[in-house]
């Protein structure tokens, strides 16, 4: 069993319920952060000291308040953390259900583990912990299984989701080049840009851009 763990996780009674699970699967060592930030030094800390965590849990969102922050999202902690130690268990525990954010927790970020938050999830993060101590396991929820298997949805990358987001918010096609360069999006230029629509509407099978946000947003990518 794991025997050093960092939870990242700002709601106190849900920290109290993790902490619970560790314990009664014998983890020794449990540290909470309720900032990114603060985990992410707590990470650092205990590398500096030869005595690195061994798994990291961690939710997505973290509610603002006072105090300015570097790292906002779990996302955010988790690239940093995984830089500079690659070999981190992580296991995202979290309440996002969009298909495309859930994905990219496997295939961009490398996390072992996604539990959704839920009636059955204390259950859930009991298997996905003892899951994940073999190296070549992973873990998602089970409402979430058909994901890894989506193709179309792997083949999705990041441009494609800020697309569909302008055109979701109500930026015209013939806005968008304007708005890739202010944002440092590229390409942008209107050719890319009217190339990759169409591609999408192929992907999806839309009959026009209307249809291509409803199907995306089904999907959890808009």
């Amino acid at each position: 069993m794991f025997k050093k763990v960092l939870v990242a996780e700002d709601f106190d009674s849900i920290n109290i319920a993790v902490n619970q699970t560790l314990t009664t699967l014998a983890v020794t060592e449990i540290h909470h952060a309720k900032y990114c930030d603060d985990a992410l030094l707590k990470i650092k800390k205990a590398l500096q000291d030869n005595e690195p965590y061994e798994l990291l849990i961690s939710d997505l969102s973290f509610k603002t308040d006072h105090r300015k922050v570097t790292l906002t999202s779990g996302e955010d902690l988790i690239e940093k953390v995984k830089q500079i130690q690659p070999d981190i268990k992580v296991i995202v525990y979290s309440i996002e259900d969009k298909n495309f954010r859930v994905k990219a927790l496997f295939h961009n970020l490398n996390v072992n583990a996604y539990v959704h938050k839920g009636r059955k999830s204390i259950t859930e993060l009991k298997t996905a912990i003892k899951t994940i101590l073999k190296d070549d396991k992973s873990y998602i929820s089970p409402d979430f299984a058909h994901l890894l298997q989506d193709k179309v949805i792997h083949e999705i990358d990041n441009f494609d989701v800020q697309l569909i987001k302008q055109l979701s918010i109500g930026v015209a096609q013939d806005q968008i080049e304007t708005k890739f360069k202010e944002l440092g999006i590229t390409p942008n230029s209107k050719s890319a840009i009217e190339k990759r629509l169409g591609k999408l509407k192929d992907y999806f099978k839309a009959n026009n851009t209307v249809h291509l946000i409803a199907i995306a947003k089904d999907l959890g990518i808009a």
